[in-house]
């Protein structure tokens, strides 16, 4: 579990940033949770808890949507409005429960962008009024677009979300499968070279995003959503730590 310092409750800026570190540090993953509803975050929090664990409650667009309902007549702000009830939901009770919990988007392809800064108008609005952000984090998956758009839009968004204390999710290499209707059409075939991230890129990144503000790198090793067939996907974790060894060995960061 984190770090004593850090109080229960949703941990945004600083507390989040402290919540990643005491995982790196403690050498232990946070799970991290989709959820559909009240239930669903419920669950997530009690689980935790009984575990004596943080916990990363995350939303997709279509998740956000289900949790306003199906009688919403307009599908888009169904997406927008739904998340941000899930994330006034975990505000009120996650302290409750005694953890720390990161509220999170996941996967926003290029399509969904205007998802992200609908509720990034809802964060703003938040923060001025409460001081600290209605989420954690946000992803951003522009990895099916060439790079320099993804890392251009990654940067634009990111500038938007450091400035009410928010971390973004990036992802570089493509994850294969399907999650939720985001997904690729590249062929899951051991030598795909678009399932593999490349170091270089991570670096490309860093170099770019860290000046912004706090992000962090989804990285395809391999990896693919759903069922395939075996020995269909080489997975290649060494490529998480080359990407390190990378920008660590480059900027001297530890």
């Amino acid at each position: 579990m984190s770090d004593f310092s850090l109080k229960p409750g949703v941990v945004t800026g600083e507390g989040y940033k402290t919540l990643v570190e005491a995982a790196k540090t403690g050498g232990y993953a946070l799970p991290a949770v989709n959820v559909v509803g009240t239930n669903s975050i419920n669950a997530c929090m009690e689980a935790a808890a009984q575990a004596n664990s943080d916990i990363i409650i995350q939303l997709s667009n279509s998740g956000g949507a289900f949790y306003a309902g199906a009688g919403m007549a307009d599908g888009f702000k169904a997406k927008v409005m739904g998340s941000v009830a899930a994330a006034q939901h975990a505000h009120l009770l996650a302290e409750h429960y005694g953890i720390c919990v990161a509220m999170h988007t996941d996967h926003a392809n290029r399509a969904l962008i205007p998802w992200i800064e609908a509720l990034l108008d809802e964060g703003e609005a938040y923060y001025e009024k409460h001081g600290k952000p209605l989420f954690s984090s946000h992803m951003l998956d522009l990895s099916a677009d060439p790079i320099d758009f993804n890392l251009s839009e990654c940067a634009r968004i990111l500038e938007r979300m450091a400035k009410i204390d928010m971390s973004l999710e990036i992802e570089l290499g493509v994850t294969g499968g399907e999650e939720d209707g985001i997904g690729s059409e590249f062929d899951e075939a051991a030598d795909n070279s678009k399932l593999y991230t490349q170091p270089e890129d991570v670096l490309r990144a860093y170099e770019l995003l860290n000046p912004i503000g706090h992000f962090s790198v989804a990285a395809s090793f391999g990896n693919v959503h759903g069922v395939y067939k075996p020995g269909n996907v080489k997975l290649r974790p060494e490529i998480l730590k080359n990407s390190q060894s990378l920008v660590q060995a480059t900027h001297q960061t530890g």
